[in-house]
């Protein structure tokens, strides 16, 4: 009879390492999906930069076009949004290094 509980007490403990292996091993399954999908993120984030900047030197050279043809408009315009956009990148660059 001792004989059998200390075989069922071993099954117990190879049965609880075993447990925390599996446990180890989808924690690592579930941190290398986690940082796939991180990466998807990166990759989409990059892409949608990539395109907000041709989007912005279209418009800064129709902005300049109209400028250079002597749109009083256009070159306010043009002088409002060079403002903002300083005014903007100092904010951001003051609540970085705050």
């Amino acid at each position: 009879m001792s004989d059998a509980y200390d075989r069922e007490q071993q099954n117990n403990s190879r049965l609880d390492e075993l447990s925390s292996k599996v446990s180890a091993l989808r924690s690592v399954t579930v941190n290398i999906y986690d940082n796939a999908r991180d990466q998807n993120v990166i990759d989409n984030s990059s892409e949608v930069f990539s395109s907000l900047g041709s989007s912005i030197k279209g418009s800064a050279g129709r902005l300049g076009r109209m400028a250079q043809q002597g749109n009083k408009v256009a070159i306010l315009k043009l002088s409002g949004i060079l403002i903002a956009c300083v005014v903007v990148l100092w904010w951001v660059v003051s609540w970085f290094f705050w």
